[in-house]
C-alpha cells in the first residue's frame, strides 16, 4: 500500500513537472494549435480577411463606383454573423480584423454600429438638462452613410472513420444604403483536415 502512494505522488510530481510554456509568433502558434484542435484559429481569420481585402482592392464593380461617387464614402459597419454549427466560433475577432484592415486602407469612413447606440445615449444625456447647454452636442449631427458591409460564415462537416473536413464559407456583401443595390459580393473558402485517432488526436 505504501508503495502504490509513493508511486502515484511520483506519478503527479512528474505530470506537473512536465508542463512548459513559451511565446511563439503567430505562424508558430498556429502550426502548434494544427496539432491540437481542428477550431478556427487566429491565423485563419487573417487568411480569409487578406483574400476579403485583395478582392476588394480588384472588384471592378467596386472601383468604379468609388470613382463615380467620389472619395471619402461613408460605410456602415453592419455585421458578419456567425452561421456555423460551431457555438465558439470566433465571429467577433472578424469582424475585429474585417474592420481594422478597412479602417488602415482609409478608402471608407466607417460609422460603426455598436458605436452608434452608445453615442446616441451620450447625446441624450446631454440634451436633458444635466450637461451646459453651450457643450451640449446636437441630435441630428450624426453622418448618414453611404454603404453597408455585412455578411456571414457557415461551415458544412463531413466526418467519415475518425477522418473530418470542414468546409468553411466567408461570404461579404457591400450595398448602396440609398439605392438598396449591391455594389460588391465575395466568397472565401478555407477548408481544415483532421484526424481522430482511437486514443485522442
Amino acid at each position: 500500500m505504501k508503495y502504490l502512494v509513493m508511486m502515484a505522488a511520483l506519478l503527479t510530481i512528474a505530470s506537473c513537472g512536465s508542463f512548459k510554456a513559451e511565446r511563439v509568433d503567430n505562424k508558430t502558434s498556429d502550426e502548434k494549435a494544427l496539432k491540437i484542435t481542428d477550431q478556427w484559429l487566429q491565423a485563419d481569420t487573417e487568411q480569409v480577411i487578406r483574400d476579403v481585402m485583395k478582392e476588394m482592392n480588384e472588384h471592378k464593380g467596386l472601383r468604379r463606383y468609388m470613382m463615380e461617387n467620389g472619395k471619402n464614402l461613408k460605410m456602415f459597419v453592419g455585421e458578419v454573423q456567425n452561421l456555423t454549427s460551431e457555438a465558439y466560433f470566433p465571429i467577433n475577432d472578424l469582424n475585429d480584423e474585417l474592420l481594422n484592415e478597412i479602417s488602415k486602407e482609409g478608402n471608407f469612413t466607417l460609422v460603426d454600429a455598436a458605436a452608434r447606440e452608445h453615442i446616441l445615449k451620450e447625446i441624450t444625456y446631454q440634451n436633458d438638462g444635466m450637461v451646459d447647454p453651450k457643450t451640449a452636442k446636437k441630435v441630428g449631427k450624426q453622418t448618414g452613410a453611404d454603404l453597408m458591409i455585412f455578411g456571414n460564415v457557415y461551415m458544412k462537416p463531413e466526418t467519415r472513420d475518425g477522418k473530418t473536413i470542414k468546409q468553411y464559407s466567408v461570404n461579404i456583401r457591400i450595398t448602396d444604403i440609398e439605392k438598396g443595390t449591391e455594389i460588391f459580393r465575395t466568397r472565401t473558402k478555407l477548408s481544415k483536415y483532421s484526424e481522430q485517432k482511437s486514443m485522442g488526436w
